[in-house]
């Protein structure tokens, strides 16, 4: 197989920090998520970047009637009250026009437009796997939900994107049970071993910081495996996290020199992030995001790299 070069974005809107943030605190982020996916989608057309657009289900409709409509027929009861995004229900707007913070139905239809890109699934709800709950069968339900959120939209997702990356066994039987064939694990790393959220501590958080700036995980190529439920394990290499002013060259350099490991050893790397971490300093974070993209196109003209999204790369 040739080296190639996936990006996966995991595109949530406010659903995706609702337990987290607030909307005073983070609400600009997501607005700017919804200027900056635009130019994201003009670059990726501008270097003929295939990529796949992990997608909250819960975001895709244009009104609330609909999305209530569409519930998934368990809900999950997290132990932690703060985690169940459907006490929010009450509080969301009509419409996409009234409430950007949740609707993203026009967005989809952006995405879908431009060439090679792959809409895939988030879940229904932004479900998290490995926080302590209550309700058996919670998670399948939930993907049956997602699958018919795309489905009336026309749209087949056969790639899955765990939230906060959090998985287990169980839950990777559960998305093959719903007919998923590939998903996004996590580095092959201490650091990165999927977690709840309350497991995700301070010296864990301060590893994976400094694991942007310096090597401490290594260069995390992504090896395609097959696992024993017949669904490919396509995993992360790096998070690219939202730009700053301070030491920005040598977060590029971590990410280059890992990407031209990978193509001169025929391997995979696989970048992810999500649209809100460009939701402000959008021109900076684009500019970032295009020096990764003009050294992929080098090692497409010097090893063969090709630029896959996930469904392409797990048909490979």
């Amino acid at each position: 197989m040739k080296p190639f070069f996936t990006i996966s974005l995991d595109f949530e809107l406010f659903w995706g920090v609702h337990d987290v943030f607030t909307k005073k605190q983070y609400g600009k982020n997501i607005l700017g998520s919804r200027a900056a996916i635009p130019k994201i989608l003009h670059l990726f057309n501008k270097y003929n970047i295939h990529a796949s657009w992990a997608t909250v289900g819960m975001l895709t409709f244009d009104n609330k009637k609909e999305l209530l409509a569409n519930l998934p027929e368990v809900f999950p009861n997290y132990k932690n009250p703060k985690l169940d995004v459907y006490k929010h229900l009450s509080t969301i707007g009509d419409n996409e026009k009234s409430d950007p913070y949740h609707y993203g139905y026009s967005l989809v239809r952006q995405i879908e437009e431009i060439e090679n890109m792959e809409i895939s699934s988030h879940t229904f709800s932004h479900y998290y796997c490995l926080e302590e709950q209550y309700n058996r069968n919670a998670f399948l339900s939930d993907l049956h939900a997602s699958n018919a959120a795309f489905s009336r939209l026309g749209i087949h997702t056969t790639s899955l994107v765990f939230p906060r990356n959090q998985y287990d066994n169980s839950a990777i039987a559960d998305a093959s049970k719903a007919g998923f064939t590939i998903f996004r694990g996590n580095e092959n790393h201490y650091i990165y071993k999927p977690r709840a959220g309350n497991f995700n501590n301070k010296i864990i958080r301060g590893c994976r910081l400094i694991d942007s700036y310096i090597t401490l995980s290594g260069t995390n190529y992504s090896n395609r495996e097959i696992y024993k439920d017949n669904i490919v394990n396509i995993p992360s290499s790096r998070f690219l996290r939202p730009a700053s002013k301070r030491f920005e060259s040598l977060r590029l350099q971590r990410i280059l020199k890992a990407m031209n490991h990978a193509a001169i050893n025929k391997k995979g790397f696989h970048l992810w992030f999500h649209p809100h971490n460009f939701g402000t300093n959008t021109d900076l974070n684009i500019a970032f995001l295009e020096k990764i993209l003009i050294n992929f196109k080098r090692l497409e003209d010097d090893f063969g790299m090709q630029s896959l999204n996930m469904k392409e790369v797990g048909a490979s």
